[in-house]
């Protein structure tokens, strides 16, 4: 009977364990989700587009491009604006990375086609980089629309 009955409360606990959640990140999630009603989701307000960076270099904005793309792909092609800092997204929030990120100018994360920079933009919002936008598209999309014409929007 003392079997039957430590078996009971040891698959009992594990069932209620199975269906806890994490109570706080739940409530910061809500906090951040919560504001991205519809109206707001159609503004893409976590999002810098080809367009909007080639308008920042046009105007001169001083903001920081963060490569999260992996050492092998940023050997291939990487960006080369001033300030860019690559950091793979596997250290990203790496206390002494996070250090490195301004809190004062735009930070338009990058990776290849911007699905992990939303991921990491998300999370980079969630921790107090309100500055933070995914470069949406990525570095394949930036390279489709650029190409050549680069030399348009940045001189020597």
């Amino acid at each position: 009977m003392k079997i039957l009955l430590a078996t009971l409360v040891t698959v009992l606990l594990f069932t209620l364990s199975a269906f806890a959640y994490d109570v706080e990140m739940a409530k910061k999630f809500d906090g951040m989700f919560s504001q991205m009603t519809p109206e707001v989701l159609t503004m893409r307000p976590c999002q810098i587009t080809t367009k909007d960076i080639l308008e920042m270099i046009k105007k001169k904005e001083d903001f920081v491009i963060l490569d999260i793309r992996t050492p092998a792909e940023q050997k291939l092609i990487a960006p080369v604006w001033k300030g860019s800092l690559l950091i793979p997204m596997h250290e990203l929030f790496k206390p002494e990375n996070l250090a490195k990120l301004p809190k004062n100018k735009k930070i338009a994360v990058l990776c290849h086609t911007g699905d992990r920079a939303a991921a990491a933009t998300i999370a980079l919002r969630a921790v107090g980089f309100s500055n933070a936008f995914q470069f949406k598209g990525g570095i394949a999309e930036f390279a489709k629309e650029v190409g050549r014409l680069a030399t348009e929007y940045v001189k020597e």
